[in-house]
């Protein structure tokens, strides 16, 4: 199983939604950048990805699932981009930006170095020191 991280303003799409839609999850469309695209592309079924909240908050709060593997995003007019879709697992932490930033574990995690990507890899390291720093603060 590979890892992820995907972003969303809360203001525009929050945990709590991503809550709220329950076990159908939902689609995670808008993604307007080819290698955030790419990334969907290689995201199988079962796949878990980091919630993160961006611009208000700056910070990981929840686990989704990837419950159905990309197609064609219905809000792209251009016919270029697609989706995924998502189910909540959990809530985690939250584990700050600031926080990941100040471990020097994940010096190398794209959301340091790459912060505007919005679907992004993880790798298996990362996803554990986060899980570790989220049960610290949680």
């Amino acid at each position: 199983m590979a890892h992820w991280l995907v972003k969303s303003e809360p203001f525009k799409w929050s945990w709590d939604q991503q809550v709220k839609a329950g076990a159908k999850g939902t689609h995670w469309d808008g993604v307007r950048n080819h290698l955030a695209k790419n990334h969907m592309i290689a995201m199988k079924k079962g796949d878990q990805a980091f919630f993160y909240h961006s611009n208000e908050g700056k910070e990981i709060v929840g686990i989704v699932e990837v419950i159905k593997t990309f197609y064609p995003d219905h809000t792209d007019e251009s016919g270029k981009f697609g989706m995924v879709d998502v189910r909540a697992v959990r809530p985690l932490g939250p584990v700050s930006l600031a926080r990941i930033k100040a471990d020097p574990r994940l010096a190398d995690m794209i959301l340091v170095n790459n912060s505007r990507l919005s679907v992004q890899p993880v790798t298996d390291a990362e996803w554990r020191i986060v899980l570790d720093l989220a049960r610290e603060t949680g």
